[in-house]
């Protein structure tokens, strides 16, 4: 029986998702946005679509009806509506949010509910969790482990070396919050922008440092096994300082709606992107100490007949991933469902996951619809 699934939000991750998921003979997905001409963009790639207003119950309600599940690809300040509609429809529930007070939400809503409730299935958030449980799963105990992402232009121009790839809404809100951490085998939060740090890949200079929601539930999930572990975001060196002083000397992190306004404002926005996931650990194993890595450099590339950016591959590779998983039954069918419950092999074997390999949608066999 073919999975009917709901994706709340028509912007680029939204639709990609969608294409992918239509694109394979298992699933029939359904768009709902407030937007008559985001749902008319839509309707022209060839998805259906709904006119939903999420701040309403009842109409989210109705078009969760006789859904097996739902996709929450709206901004983070809707997940709390979105998330309880799905508790209260049945419906296995999946975001992309960062925000660590909307995930912790759902996870209380997930307590006693009879569906699954995954959040923060995208990239960072997300596949980076997956990536780094892989590693700490290889070792004894944890000295540190460190996870950094970076969705960055390939050719960067401006003083911050940056250009829009996603949620201006969702960049502004990891630079501003607080960074959940393990320090010295204790839970912390520690300061965005803070521990800055340098490295090389492949000849190319980066910087990373703090940034917000990236962990998921990792830190709870290693506690007492790793001393340390924090997740930072990869950027192109110099970026940090100009942060500090938007957010910090000029107190632009106490108005987001204005530093979300400067950026769409000021930064371009850009397909030619690469992502780089970029993971490492240190600790005993078998009596040794030793460090292991894990690198994954994704880039634009053609999926269904459209080219798509490395952010929306990632991202939309990260749920439609899960969501496959889980209605193959190889997840959790209720409560909370953290990433890391997902194999890094298993989840690079399946057919949407494989997208991080750069292998192209059609080379994965995916059947046609029935006309």
């Amino acid at each position: 029986m073919n999975w009917e699934v709901l994706v709340v939000g028509g912007g680029k991750i939204g639709r990609m998702v969608a294409v992918i998921l239509q694109n394979a003979a298992e699933f029939n997905v359904t768009i709902a946005d407030a937007d008559e001409k985001m749902l008319a963009e839509v309707a022209a790639l060839g998805i259906a679509t709904r006119k939903v207003d999420v701040t309403s119950e009842a109409e989210l309600l109705q078009a969760l009806d006789g859904k097996n599940a739902v996709l929450s690809a709206a901004p983070y300040f809707l997940t709390p509506a979105i998330a309880t509609a799905a508790k209260k429809s049945g419906a296995h529930y999946f975001d992309l949010t960062e925000d660590v007070k909307s995930t912790k939400f759902v996870m209380e809503l997930a307590k006693d509910a009879k569906s699954a409730f995954m959040p923060q299935c995208g990239l960072a958030p997300g596949f980076v969790g997956i990536a780094g449980y892989h590693l700490a799963k290889q070792f004894d105990s944890i000295e540190d482990l460190s996870m950094r992402v970076g969705a960055l232009p390939r050719y960067p121009t401006n003083a911050l070396k940056y250009n829009l790839t996603w949620s201006t809404e969702g960049l502004v809100n990891e630079y501003c919050n607080p960074c959940e951490a393990l320090v010295d085998g204790k839970l912390k939060e520690v300061a965005p922008l803070e521990n800055l740090e340098n490295f090389s890949l492949d000849g190319v200079d980066y910087e990373a440092f703090n940034t917000s929601g990236g962990l998921g539930t990792l830190c709870d999930t290693l506690a007492g096994r790793a001393q340390n572990v924090s997740y930072r975001s990869i950027r192109y060196p110099g970026h940090r300082d100009v942060l500090n002083i938007l957010l910090n000397d000029l107190k632009l992190n106490k108005r987001q709606d204005l530093m979300c306004e400067i950026f769409e404002n000021g930064l371009p926005r850009t397909r030619q992107d690469q992502v780089t996931v970029f993971c490492t650990a240190t600790g005993m194993i078998d009596g040794q100490f030793e460090e292991r890595s894990f690198v994954n450099v994704s880039t634009a590339m053609d999926v269904a007949g459209r080219n798509w950016s490395a952010i929306q591959i990632t991202t939309a590779a990260g749920v439609t991933a899960a969501m496959d998983l889980m209605r193959q039954g190889r997840l959790p069918q209720n409560g909370f469902v953290a990433q890391e419950q997902i194999d890094l092999d298993e989840f690079l074997a399946n057919r949407f996951g494989a997208l991080y390999l750069g292998k192209p949608f059609e080379a994965q066999a995916l059947a046609p619809k029935a006309a």
